[in-house]
């Protein structure tokens, strides 16, 4: 039995009924939201909103640049933070970056693949496994610095450098005040 597509009435096989191409329009291209619209209002006088919103876009403008690499924003934090250390247990970078310990486990998976980083025992407890950076790591995020400093002027292309360098300062503080 075919499974019954969205938008169907009937359930019985051979009565399928096709979504009309108006709604998937809708769908397929919005239209633009008009700021002025009470509900928008609102939803922009909502700090919360809007950082979640531009976290949304940042995250979509830094996996666009990414992409070519195959790699997403998640595995490029991992490789920022491991640039800082020695190497890191995974559940320390599971616990520093806020991710859940089984993506840790399949984002250093993609990065060892990659010849970014590579696991090797810890040097006071055998059983345990450190990530470090390899070579190729460090030469992958010198050679995106640059374009990762592009994505961030993108992003913040409304803002004069006087008002980035508060953002910057002003996030810096409420994610030092506890983002775990």
């Amino acid at each position: 039995m075919r499974p019954t597509p969205l938008g169907s009435r009937d359930r019985r096989p051979g009565t399928e009924t096709r979504e009309p191409a108006i709604a998937r329009e809708h769908i397929d291209n919005p239209p633009p939201i008009d700021a002025d619209e009470p509900w928008m209002r609102a939803l922009h006088a909502d700090t919360g909103y809007l950082l979640y919103r531009l976290g949304l876009r940042s995250g979509q403008l830094f996996n666009a640049f990414l992409q070519e690499s195959g790699l997403r924003l998640r595995h490029y934090a991992v490789l920022r933070f491991l640039a800082t250390c020695d190497g890191a247990l995974q559940r320390e970078l599971s616990a520093r970056l806020g991710y859940d310990p089984s993506a840790i486990v399949g984002l250093v998976d993609d990065l060892e693949k990659l010849g970014f980083a590579e696991r090797r025992p810890a040097p006071d407890d055998r059983r345990s496994r450190i990530v470090i950076l390899t070579e190729g790591g460090r030469v992958f995020l010198r050679d995106t610095g640059q374009a990762g400093q592009r994505v961030t002027d993108e992003l913040l292309t409304p803002l004069a450098p006087a008002e980035r360098e508060t953002l910057h300062a002003l996030l810096a503080r409420v994610a030092g005040n506890r983002l775990d």
